[in-house]
């Protein structure tokens, strides 16, 4: 008698909880607003950066300028403003390919 119980008691739960996740879910889809879109100009500058500044890091040879700038860059396309993704991600892209480029330059010799 006392496992009818559990097991009755047990689904009963299980299908309750089922329900409020169903009407949770609905209310959180509804009220989560469109992200804002960015122009297609600046969508492409954005994955450029990205790139340049992931294949800078994968040689040890990103900036934190580059890297601060595609934080912005990011941020701006996160609120829909292309302006400042497109500048922002230029500033990303020159400044990891300079961090590249420094790598083939010969080191300073102290005292010369």
């Amino acid at each position: 008698m006392s496992k009818a119980l559990l097991v009755l008691t047990s689904v009963a739960l299980l299908g309750l909880s089922g329900c409020a996740d169903m009407n949770a879910k609905q209310s959180s889809s509804e009220s989560t607003p469109a992200k804002p879109a960015i122009s297609a100009e600046a969508q492409a500058a954005l994955s450029t950066a990205q790139a340049d500044v992931k294949a800078a890091k994968a040689k040890n040879a990103l900036w934190t300028t580059a890297e601060n700038a595609l934080k912005a860059a990011e941020a701006a396309a996160a609120k829909g403003d292309s302006a400042v993704v497109l500048k922002d991600a230029q500033v990303a892209s020159s400044m990891a390919q300079k961090g590249i480029a420094q790598l083939n330059e010969p080191l300073p010799k102290v005292g010369d």
